[in-house]
């Protein structure tokens, strides 16, 4: 049972350390991140410059552009809660919270980039185009062959790899990788941000809060967010919406692996049925060799046959000259003294 937080318990500081438990919503929940962005200044300002590697002071200016009236009920239309932030107002990020894989996120996220960059008012010069950059902060890893933490992609020339423009930009955030965060993703505390986002229970909460002082922030405003009764009643439906998406999901990823297991029995089959042939091959190899050898000791056994018949008929003729000469009352012992 999750034990709920009254704001009484805050006064700018939080109070977690009564607080055990699971937490009443996932904190990926995309309602309550567009809202704790919406509402707080201070962690946008702060999570959007750990995003972009930049120093507070760098950022003057920063608005989020499609604000949502919070509590108010969503319906499938705006399902899809990508935010459009503008920063120093010539930089424009489009973020989405994606914790479903539906498999179709280097697709889904560039049409996000586009409609992010194609923001240039009429007769304007294509050289004050804004930079455009789409972040998605995803819950699956995208390219398991290659996980990343945090990872950057622009469009880049193949052979020479030079870099096209570097005002199109797509960003990727996998929640399940934070091990593999770089020195500078630690600088500039995404590792943190990620484990907010990734925080399952209040004990989670508690320690992250004493960490810093924006993730305390950031912590407070989720806990007010949440005792707010119409936004609770959007989470819950978000909830809802991703329990449903998952079970389509399970079923869809339960579908894959038959498929990739029938896939893999066929190339099993295929791999035996051409280690078959081979050995036929073989065999067949060694059968003809073995006809071969047959048939040349066959001629053989023919020659010695034709020459033992030849010596056997000298023989006869031989005998038959003796028996001549032996009839005809000569020796054929004294002929051959005589001849010697």
């Amino acid at each position: 049972m999750t034990k709920q937080i009254p704001p009484d318990l805050f006064d700018g500081i939080i109070r977690l350390d009564d607080s055990q438990g699971d937490l009443p919503f996932h904190m990926w929940n995309d309602y309550l991140f567009r809202a704790l962005l919406q509402v707080n200044s201070e962690v946008l300002k702060a999570f959007v410059c750990s995003l972009l590697y930049l120093e507070p002071q760098e950022v003057t200016s920063i608005a989020i552009l499609n604000p949502i009236v919070l509590g108010d009920a969503i319906d499938d239309k705006t399902y899809i809660l990508d935010i459009f932030v503008e920063v120093n107002g010539r930089t424009r990020l489009n973020l989405e919270l994606q914790v479903i894989n539906e498999r179709n996120w280097p697709e889904r996220s560039l049409c996000y980039l586009c409609r992010t960059f194609d923001s240039m008012n009429r007769g304007e010069n294509y050289r004050n185009a804004r930079t455009a950059i789409q972040i998605g902060i995803v819950n699956f890893t995208l390219f398991k062959q290659n996980p990343e933490f945090f990872s950057n992609y622009y469009m880049i020339n193949e052979k020479n790899r030079q870099i096209y423009t570097r005002k199109f930009r797509l960003c990727v955030l996998d929640l399940t990788q934070i091990e593999l965060a770089t020195q500078q993703d630690r600088k500039f505390g995404l590792d943190k941000w990620a484990a907010l986002l990734t925080a399952a229970t209040w004990e989670d909460l508690s320690m992250l809060a004493k960490e810093d002082q924006t993730l305390k922030s950031a912590i407070v405003t989720i806990v007010q967010l949440t005792e707010d009764e119409k936004i609770r009643l959007q989470c819950e439906a978000r909830e809802d919406y991703y329990r449903r998406t998952e079970g389509r999901e399970e079923l869809l990823r339960e579908t894959e692996e038959e498929r990739d297991q029938a896939v893999a029995e066929r190339e099993q089959l295929k791999t035996q049925l051409d280690q078959t042939t081979t050995e036929r091959e073989q065999l067949k190899t060694q059968l003809d060799q073995t006809t071969a050898e047959r048939d040349l000791a066959n001629t053989e056994r023919d020659q010695l046959e034709t020459q033992l018949n030849q010596t056997a008929a000298e023989l006869k003729q031989a005998l038959e000259a003796l028996d001549l000469l032996r009839a005809h009352g000569i020796d054929p012992s004294e002929m051959n003294k005589e001849q010697a």
